[in-house]
C-alpha cells in the first residue's frame, strides 16, 4: 500500500503542518545556497584553468607587465586574485624600474595572505547554513513527530477504548511523516557541506602553492637584495657590458 503524502498532510494538525512548511523552507534555502556555490566554484575553476598557463608563460618569459594584466583581468579565478594581490604590492616598483627589497617581498606575502583570507571567506559563505540545516532538520522533524504522537494518544484517550490500535495507527503514521521529511532535508545538506569542505581545501592548496611559487620567483628573479637587478635579462646585459657583477 502506498503512502499518500497529500492525504497525510490534510489530516495533520496545525503544528505538524507548520513543521512541514519550516522544513520545506530549510530545504529550499539550503539547495539555493548549494546551487549558487556550485556555480561559483565551477566558474572559478574554469577561469583558473585558462589563466594558469597564460600567467605561467608570461612569468617564464619575464613579462611581468603582462602577468599583472592577466591577474587583473581574470578576477573570477581564485588563483588570479591571490597572485594579483602579491603583484599589486610590487607593481609600482616594477613599472618604475625600481629595485625590489626584502621588505617589498614581505609586503607581497602579506598581501597574498590578506587576499587568501578574503577569497576563502567568500568560498565558505553559506556552508554554515548547510551545516545548520543538516544537523537540525532531523530534530525539527522529530519535534513534529513527538507532538503528533502526543496528539494521537490524547485523541485515543478521549475516545476511550473504542478506537483501539486502529484509532492510534493513523495518528502515528501522520506524525512520522515529519521525521521522514526531516531526513530528506538533512541528507542533501550534509552531502553538499562535505563536498564543499573538501573542494575548498583543494582550492586553498592551489592558492597557497601558486602564491609560494610567485614569491619564490620574485625573490630569485627581481629581488635586489638577493643579487639580481629588477630583471634578470637586464642584469645579464649589464654584466656583459661592464664585465662585473656576481649572481648569487
Amino acid at each position: 500500500m502506498g503512502v499518500d503524502i497529500l492525504t497525510l498532510y490534510e489530516h495533520a494538525n496545525t503544528f505538524a503542518r507548520a513543521i512541514v512548511w519550516i522544513m520545506l523552507f530549510m530545504s529550499f534555502f539550503s539547495l539555493t545556497v548549494a546551487i549558487g556555490k556550485l556555480i561559483r566554484i565551477a566558474k572559478s575553476t574554469s577561469a583558473t584553468r585558462k589563466f594558469a598557463p597564460q600567467f605561467s608563460r608570461a612569468i617564464q618569459e619575464e613579462q611581468l607587465d603582462q602577468a599583472i594584466a592577466l591577474a587583473e583581468k581574470n578576477q573570477q579565478s581564485h588563483v588570479a586574485r591571490v597572485l594579483g594581490g602579491a603583484l599589486s604590492e610590487v607593481k609600482p616598483l616594477l613599472r618604475d624600474r625600481a629595485t625590489i627589497t626584502a621588505a617589498d617581498i614581505n609586503s607581497a606575502e602579506r598581501a597574498v595572505e590578506r587576499q587568501m583570507l578574503i577569497t576563502l571567506a567568500e568560498f565558505k559563505r553559506g556552508t554554515g547554513i548547510l551545516a545548520t540545516v543538516g544537523s537540525t532538520a532531523p530534530f525539527v522533524g522529530l519535534l513534529g513527530t513527538t507532538m503528533g504522537i502526543v496528539t494521537a494518544f490524547n485523541a485515543m484517550s478521549a475516545g476511550g477504548a473504542s478506537g483501539g490500535l486502529a484509532g492510534i495507527a493513523g495518528g502515528i503514521s501522520e506524525a512520522l511523516i515529519t521525521t521522514a521529511l526531516g531526513l530528506l532535508v538533512a541528507i542533501p545538506a550534509v552531502w553538499f557541506y562535505n563536498y564543499f569542505t573538501t573542494k575548498i581545501e583543494n582550492l586553498t592548496v592551489e592558492m597557497t602553492y601558486s602564491s609560494k611559487e610567485l614569491i619564490d620567483y620574485l625573490i630569485k628573479s627581481v629581488g635586489s637584495e638577493f643579487g639580481r637587478s629588477i630583471f634578470t635579462k637586464e642584469f645579464q646585459a649589464q654584466k656583459a657590458v661592464s664585465g662585473s657583477g656576481h649572481i648569487s
